[in-house]
Formats: C-alpha cells, sequence, structure tokens
C-alpha cells in the first residue's frame, strides 16, 4: 500500500518546485504579489508570508481593506489545503512563511509532526460542503432540495441519473472533506468516522464514485470543466464555491449532515515575534463586524461572528455538522481506500517528445521525472508512454495496467520503459496527438478519468500543423473522445501560445516547467487525472 503521508509529501515537494519555476513578467510574483523575481519569500516588516488555500484568492480586495486598518500587508502563495500540509510537515512552510490560512486545520491537527507547528488559529469565516446539481436535474429527480440525504445522491447516483464532478481528497481540501461526508453519510456513523464504518460502506462508496465523471486538483478548473461539459450534472465543493459560479445552480446542503471548512488564520510557531503579533493584528481585524460582512457579501462564505447576519443568498445551514475522523489512520485509510479502489481508474497518455533537441541534460530530467512519478501511480490505472520525434515511435510505445494484487511488477517495468527513452529526430506535436486520441479509443472515457499529458521542448516542426489538429479535434473526434483534456507542459523552448491553444481547445491547462521543476509538473497534474 501506498501511504497516504508519503504521496502528500511527494506531492507538496512538487508543488514548490512547481511555484519556483512559474515565471512571470514585471517584477510580479506567481501568486499575484509584486517584488523582485526570486526573494518573494523572504521576510519584510509590515507583511505577513501566507500559505494559502488556493480559492481564498477571491479575499483579495477584503485584505486591501484591512491593509488599510491594520497596516499589515498579506504576501498569499496559493496551494491546495494537503499538499500545505505536506509543506509543513517538511519544514520547509518554516523557512518561507510566517503564517498558515487554510480551509481547514482538522488534517494537519491529526499529525504530530505538524500539530506542533501551528499556534494561535482564529476561524474566520465558514462555508459548508455542498452539491450544486442543475435545476433541471432536480425537477426530473423530484427532490426537494432541504430534505435531500446522501442516500438520496447515492441512490441517484447508482441508478444512473446523476453524474457529478469533484476535487482530487489528495490535493485539495473540498474533496477531502466530501469525502468525509460522504462516507459518514452512507454509513450511518453516529460520531468520528471509524475504519470499521468505511469497510461498512465500501460498496456503497464504490457505487458513488462509479457516478464521478470529473475530477481536479483545483476548484477553478473543475469549475472551468463543468461549464464545457454537458454530460455532468452537479458538482460537489464548498457552498461558496457553488454559489459564486456562472449558471443558476441549486445548492443542496444535505440534511444528514456535512464537513464545513472554518478558514482558521494561523501563525507558524516558528515564526519571528512581529509576524506573529502581525497575524493577530490581521485576525481581530478579520472578526470585526464590519470586515465580517464584507467577507460574507464579496465571498459567500459565513461569518463567525454572533450578530451578523450572512449574505442574502445563504440559505440556512446543514442540520448536521459531521464530525472529522479522529485518528490520522482513519484519515490515511480513507484517502488510501479513495485512491487505489473507490475511485474510477485512470488512463493516461504520455505523449513525450523524445527529439534531437532533448538529448542530454533535457531527456535525463525527463527520465527522472518519469521514474519519481511511477511512486504516485494508482491501483488499476493505465499508463501509456508514447515517445516522439519526426513521428511517434511506434516501436517504443508502451502501455502498463498496475495490478493492485502486484502493483511493482508494472512500476518497474514504466520505469525501464522510460529509461530506455531516447533522443532523434524533429518535433511532431500534431500529429502525436492525434495518435495518442487513437490509442484511447472511440470510447475514451467509458468507465475511467482520461487524459493526455503532452511534454515538449520545441515548436512543432514535423508532420500536421496546428490548423489540421484543429480540424481532426472538431470533426473527426466523438464526444467521448472530446471528454479527454491534454495537460501540456511548457519545458525548455516550446512555444506557449500554441500549448496553451491546445489546453484550451481540449479542455486541459497548462503547466510550467521552464525553470527545471519537470517532475513538479508532471506531478501536479495528478490531481487532474
Amino acid at each position: 500500500m501506498r501511504t497516504v503521508s508519503t504521496a502528500v509529501r511527494t506531492a507538496a515537494v512538487a508543488l514548490a518546485l512547481a511555484l519556483a519555476a512559474t515565471g512571470c513578467a514585471g517584477g510580479q510574483h506567481p501568486d499575484g504579489t509584486d517584488g523582485p523575481d526570486g526573494d518573494r519569500h523572504a521576510y519584510r516588516p509590515g507583511t505577513l508570508r501566507v500559505l494559502a488555500s488556493s480559492e481564498l484568492a477571491d479575499m483579495a480586495p477584503v485584505l486591501e481593506e484591512v491593509r488599510k486598518a491594520t497596516g499589515v500587508t498579506v504576501r498569499p502563495t496559493y496551494a491546495g489545503t494537503l499538499d500545505a500540509v505536506g509543506r509543513i510537515a517538511s519544514g520547509e512552510a518554516d523557512k518561507e512563511y510566517d503564517a498558515v490560512w487554510l480551509s481547514s486545520n482538522d488534517y494537519l491537527r491529526l499529525r504530530p509532526d505538524t500539530s506542533r507547528k501551528i499556534t494561535g488559529e482564529t476561524p474566520v469565516m465558514t462555508s459548508p460542503v455542498a452539491l450544486g446539481v442543475r435545476p433541471g436535474v432536480v425537477a426530473r429527480l423530484g427532490w426537494d432540495p432541504a430534505k435531500v440525504t446522501w442516500a438520496q445522491i447515492h441512490r441517484a447516483v447508482a441508478e444512473k441519473k446523476l453524474g457529478y464532478g469533484m476535487t482530487d481528497p489528495m490535493r485539495s481540501n473540498s474533496g477531502f472533506s466530501a469525502l468525509v461526508s460522504v462516507a459518514s453519510g452512507l454509513s450511518g456513523a453516529q460520531s468520528a468516522l471509524t475504519d470499521r464504518d468505511v469497510r461498512a460502506a465500501t460498496p456503497k462508496l464504490k457505487e458513488f464514485f462509479a457516478g464521478q465523471r470529473l475530477t481536479s486538483g483545483s476548484s477553478g478548473w473543475l469549475a472551468t470543466a463543468y461549464a464545457r461539459r454537458g454530460d455532468v450534472d452537479a458538482l460537489v465543493n464548498y457552498e461558496s464555491v457553488l454559489l459564486s459560479m456562472p449558471g443558476d445552480l441549486t445548492v443542496i446542503r444535505p440534511a444528514d449532515g456535512v464537513v464545513t471548512a472554518d478558514y482558521p488564520l494561523t501563525s507558524l510557531t516558528a515564526a519571528r515575534p512581529e509576524a506573529k503579533d502581525a497575524a493577530r493584528r490581521l485576525a481581530a481585524q478579520l472578526r470585526t463586524p464590519a470586515v465580517q460582512r464584507l467577507i460574507t457579501e464579496r465571498t459567500l462564505r459565513r461569518p463567525v461572528v454572533p450578530g451578523v447576519a450572512p449574505a442574502p443568498r445563504l440559505a440556512a445551514g446543514p442540520r448536521r455538522e459531521l464530525p472529522f475522523p479522529g485518528t490520522r489512520s482513519v484519515a490515511d485509510g480513507l484517502l488510501d481506500a479513495y485512491d487505489n479502489t473507490l475511485r474510477r481508474p485512470s488512463r493516461t497518455v504520455y505523449v513525450l517528445d523524445t527529439s534531437g533537441s532533448m538529448e542530454g541534460g533535457r531527456l535525463d530530467r525527463l527520465k527522472a521525472a518519469l521514474a519519481q512519478l511511477t511512486g504516485d501511480f494508482r491501483d488499476r490505472e493505465e499508463v501509456t508512454l508514447m515517445p516522439f520525434g519526426s513521428s511517434v515511435k511506434r516501436s517504443e510505445v508502451t502501455t502498463r495496467t498496475v495490478d493492485p494484487a502486484a502493483p511493482k511488477g508494472a512500476l518497474d517495468a514504466i520505469r525501464a520503459d522510460a529509461g530506455r527513452l531516447s533522443a532523434s529526430g524533429g518535433t511532431a506535436i500534431y500529429s502525436s496527438l492525434k495518435e495518442a486520441y487513437a490509442q484511447l479509443g472511440a470510447d475514451a472515457s467509458d468507465g475511467a478519468f482520461t487524459s493526455i499529458v503532452l511534454m515538449t521542448d520545441g515548436e512543432n516542426t514535423d508532420g500536421d500543423p496546428a490548423e489540421a489538429f484543429d480540424a481532426f479535434y472538431a470533426d473527426t473526434l466523438t464526444p467521448a473522445q472530446k471528454r479527454t483534456p491534454v495537460f501540456p507542459i511548457l519545458f525548455g523552448d516550446s512555444d506557449r501560445s500554441a500549448l496553451d491553444h491546445i489546453a484550451e481547445l481540449t479542455g486541459g491547462r497548462l503547466f510550467d516547467a521552464t525553470h527545471g521543476s519537470l517532475d513538479g509538473a508532471f506531478e501536479e497534474i495528478r490531481g487532474y487525472q
């Protein structure tokens, strides 16, 4: 069994590399703050360096008002909650941040190596996990939104009447909170989940997660993918995210309970005294009635200060708050079960540029990144390596499936396949992508999460031009094939605009590895597969 702690630690390191590698112009940092490149983690008086959950980007206008009142400037770096926990556990956060502002500290408190690294938690606002459903689907199911339970949702999914999207619990706290909520609701647990509860609910959980049509490492991409696809009826996410989405989703807070995020602003134990003082002043200002009203109006989260009314769009809260798992072993076991047993398996084609320009250090980095990535492949996952130069190198294309009974065989084989890659030829990006779609077949997304990862270090020089691929995508691919996104990786001398276009056309997302974090880019994509 590949433990959650290992997976989270690996993802955390990768995310750190990816953040460090993100380029930006004009001296603006990837996290949206200003300053000279390379010094965004340096401590500066009057600032608070905060490692924050990614959805808190919408708090920027509120933080600007708080800065005017307190003189404290927040310099955020955004990350998935469980990735951030890994960075805290490794000690990396101690060197680069003064505070963390995550959607929840529940998982963090379960780990002795992280719980002692935090101090002074101050809840700022709340948002429960909820289900956003297209109104027509609610009517078709005959649901009363105020009375829907997880059991009803499960029954609709099991009967193939409801398909939904959810973020990856291994990367995102909204996904993890949803996983805990569903497991609690379907197990009938009357208190914090136990291993026995999870085992009892496993058959129903398998049925429930068979209906998951979208996965993502971020709420933002999930919302975009949902809007693009017409075959996904609902999203599981925080209430605030669902209410902020375009369209008119019916937001259902299951009557048998959910897990709620409380967004505690939390100092790191290792922070300087003046930074801890700045965090205290910031937290106090965030909890003033005026700022609480601003938060609920701007972000559609619920105030935590008595006497401040929630925004009008926020209905009465859920009837029951579900407890978080009481031990780390239960939390990690639930995550491991989701990743390797409960969720739909993954099928990925890695379209790998092994043209002549990859000779030497670039090819070595690609081999090393793929070898490292094998430690994160899931049970039942199908992995295809498709190297290309002037065309696809068909004799070197390999497909391996990770057997749950003996995963080591496939993982060793993938590492060996990667080790045999060699550089030669030109760069046939678009022809190779066409072959990747052919590899997946006409029923590409049936029964699995499918994706194509494109890694190239240069511009297209051989095979089809971009226009031919656009026409192929529009006119040749089946609707099922069009549900398979391409995730390009910007590397070496590759053309950002061309790769951006591929990502936009196919519903994928561009990942940046131009500054050396190829392993980090591959790892970050895992949340989307």
